[in-house]
C-alpha cells in the first residue's frame, strides 16, 4: 500500500528532504528543506566506507551512515538514484547495488518512505534535457539552489540534484513507496 505525499500546500513548509547518491567506496547524500522561496541546502555530505574491511563490513559503514543522518534531520522521504546501466558497467551496478540495499534497509527501518529516480529523470527534470552532462546538472544544482558557487564534491552535488528532483516532483501528487523496478 503507498503513500502519498499530496501537493505542497498539503505539506509544512519546513518538510525536508534526503537525497542519496550511492556508491560503496563514496555514498553522497544532500538534505534539503522546503521553504516559501526556494529549496534550501541544510547539509551535505560524504559516507566513505574503509576500502581494506570485508564487503559486509562496508556495506554495514554505509547503512550506519545513513541511519545516523536520518536519525539527525528525520526527512519526510528518502530520494535515491536507482540503478543504472547493468549492461554498459556491470561491476559498477553491482557494487552500488549493494550500497542501495543498506540505503533502503536504513530508510525503511526508520519507516521513511523511499522514491527511486533514473539518472534520466534527475536530468531532465534540473536541466530539461534527460542527456545533460555533469556540468549541466550541477550548474542547475548551484542555480536552484542559489549557491554561489558548484557543490563539491561530485557526490554531494549530485545527491542534491536528487533530493531537487523530489523537491519537484512532490509538488504533484505521487507514490513514493511504489515498487523499485527489478533490474
Amino acid at each position: 500500500m503507498g503513500m502519498a505525499l499530496g501537493n505542497a500546500f498539503d505539506r509544512p513548509e519546513s518538510s525536508l528532504y534526503l537525497g542519496i547518491d550511492p556508491g560503496l567506496n563514496r555514498t553522497g547524500y544532500a538534505i534539503i528543506r522546503r521553504t516559501p522561496q526556494r529549496p534550501l541546502l541544510v547539509e551535505g555530505g560524504v559516507i566513505k566506507s574503509t576500502k581494506d574491511k570485508t564487503l559486509a563490513e562496508r556495506v554495514l559503514e554505509i547503512g550506519q551512515g545513513i541511519s545516523e543522518v536520518i536519525a539527525e534531520f528525520e526527512p519526510e522521504a528518502v530520494a535515491i538514484e536507482q540503478i543504472f546501466s547493468m549492461t554498459r558497467n556491470p561491476k559498477t551496478a553491482v557494487l552500488m547495488a549493494h550500497a542501495r540495499g543498506a540505503i533502503l534497509f536504513a530508510a525503511a527501518q526508520a519507516a521513511i518512505p523511499i522514491v527511486h529516480y533514473t539518472p534520466r529523470q534527475i536530468k531532465k527534470l534540473l536541466s530539461g534535457n534527460g542527456a545533460a552532462s555533469k556540468e549541466q546538472v550541477q550548474h542547475a544544482v548551484q542555480r536552484e539552489l542559489g549557491l554561489k558557487k558548484i557543490l563539491e564534491p561530485n557526490d554531494v552535488a549530485d545527491a542534491s540534484a536528487i533530493a531537487l528532483c523530489h523537491y519537484y516532483s512532490s509538488r504533484v501528487d505521487i507514490n513514493v513507496s511504489q515498487p523499485c523496478p527489478v533490474i
